[in-house]
């Protein structure tokens, strides 16, 4: 990845993962628009996500100034870069990382980023391997930020994961606003409804036999 895309940044851990600034004021948008339909409406209130296949967003992730003056228009959430549970920790430390590079580097040049928070196994939400969590570097504590459900809370293991992965984030970063793309189940999310707020978006697929599709502008 090109170093000039973290030219300024400050870095967080011995990992050196660039770091996302806390904005000046929080922006909750109106709903999410994955970043392949985006051209479906133009609507400012929406932001633009990444919640699909990474090939989808390559361009992103490999020419991101050309989307600059775009992005300026709406919130963006920074890329949801792929974090299997059973990829190597190497390739999970690389995508953490280039999912908050590119957020730097659009933040840096007037893009409204929210940070996405994206954990896989153990070792990227705990000490097990790593002296610091992995997948909360490179957040600053009490923002915004958004996670992604979609698919990752089917079987037992897998909200086992997702739920052992909540209660750090929420440790780690105490966040004050969190965007959630997918199902919000009451059991998993309840314990911290008092101390910050939620607010649950339906997925694209949802939305699609919902009935809940936007307009095209």
């Amino acid at each position: 990845m090109n170093p000039e895309l973290v030219a300024g940044a400050d870095f967080d851990g011995v990992l050196g993962i660039p770091i996302i600034k806390r904005p000046s004021e929080f922006i909750i948008p109106s709903d999410i628009i994955p970043f392949s339909k985006r051209n479906r409406d133009a609507n400012p209130d929406l932001a633009v996500g990444f919640y699909e296949m990474d090939t989808e967003f390559a361009d992103v992730l490999i020419t991101p100034d050309q989307f600059i003056d775009e992005f300026r228009q709406r919130p963006l959430i920074s890329p949801d870069c792929s974090l299997y549970r059973d990829a190597p920790l190497a390739v999970q430390i690389a995508n953490t990382y280039k999912s908050r590079a590119i957020g730097y580097y659009y933040q840096s040049h007037g893009v409204y980023v929210i940070p996405q928070i994206r954990w896989g196994n153990s070792l990227t939400y705990t000490a097990e391997a790593l002296p610091e969590r992995l997948a909360f570097l490179g957040v600053e504590k009490h923002s915004i930020v958004a996670i992604g459900t979609y698919g990752c809370i089917r079987t037992a293991d897998d909200k086992h994961e997702f739920q052992a992965g909540l209660d750090a984030m929420m440790e780690i970063l105490e966040p004050e606003i969190v965007l959630v793309y997918g199902p919000m189940p009451k059991p998993i999310f309840k314990p911290y409804a008092h101390n910050t707020t939620f607010k649950q978006y339906d997925d694209w697929t949802s939305r699609i036999h919902g009935g809940k599709l936007p307009s095209t502008h």
